[in-house]
């Protein structure tokens, strides 16, 4: 981050063009050190122009590996980390949505508005639903602010599974080999009620998560799974 500051002064469709080709460079170290491979399914569901792409979160890979997965991203993330040297001023120069989760509606309000600018610019608004990584097979834990994202933009939204935190563990310096699956869903359309919408939403993701889940539980080349991880597959299987 240090080497490449100088991105911070030039314009912004350069300098995300370097934070994709990082992303690609470090899927591609991950590949060659670890064995990690990547999977992406459904890409071509991805529908053109403004969009939100509603994904779930178990690792910090999803925060730079979707990146090169979509034309122009825009990441909804805590304030919290614009505070960071070098990461909190990268996150500005690409024009990231912040959140203070501490102010309360206005704070949605403010992520409304930041998210409306960057759609009408083209760009893809990638929410993760559950504000924070999940370990593989928690329950879920869906907040309001995708449906309010959905309701004011009246864009499509995109689900997105994956099951990343069984190779790149949360809170964990382990990494383990395997393929990680991205799988884009079934675009939902614009102008459903918070209920269908919010019913819909979390029940594409998480069935997709379970059956990723199993998938990658079954693989010869299975990573160790987490409790949580075990816990979900008994209650599926007992299903």
């Amino acid at each position: 981050m240090i080497g490449f500051s100088y991105l911070l002064f030039i314009p912004r469709k350069y300098a995300m063009t370097a934070f994709r080709r990082h992303a690609k460079v470090s899927l591609w170290l991950q590949r060659l050190i670890v064995g990690t491979k990547i999977e992406i399914r459904g890409r071509d569901r991805l529908p053109k122009g403004p969009i939100i792409v509603a994904a779930k979160h178990q690792s910090a890979w999803d925060t730079f590996a979707l990146i090169p997965l979509l034309a122009d991203p825009a990441l909804i993330m805590k304030r919290e980390l614009l505070w960071i040297p070098f990461y909190g001023w990268f996150s500005a120069k690409f024009k990231m949505i912040f959140v203070d989760r501490n102010a309360g509606p206005s704070a949605l309000r403010q992520m409304v508005r930041d998210a409306k600018a960057r759609a009408d610019e083209g760009r893809q608004i990638v929410i993760f639903p559950e504000g924070t990584r999940q370990s593989p097979g928690a329950a879920p834990d869906y907040k309001p602010g995708v449906f309010l994202l959905y309701d004011q933009l009246k864009a499509p939204c995109v689900p997105v599974a994956l099951n990343s935190g069984l190779y790149w563990p949360r809170r964990s310096l382990m990494r383990f080999p395997g393929t990680i699956v991205v799988e884009f869903l079934e675009p939902m359309p614009p102008g459903l009620g918070r209920l269908e919408f919010t019913h819909r939403l979390q029940e594409t993701i998480e069935g997709a998560s379970d059956r990723l889940l199993a998938e990658a539980a079954n693989d010869p080349d299975a990573p160790p799974l987490p409790e949580s991880a075990r816990e979900r597959l008994e209650a599926l299987a007992a299903e």
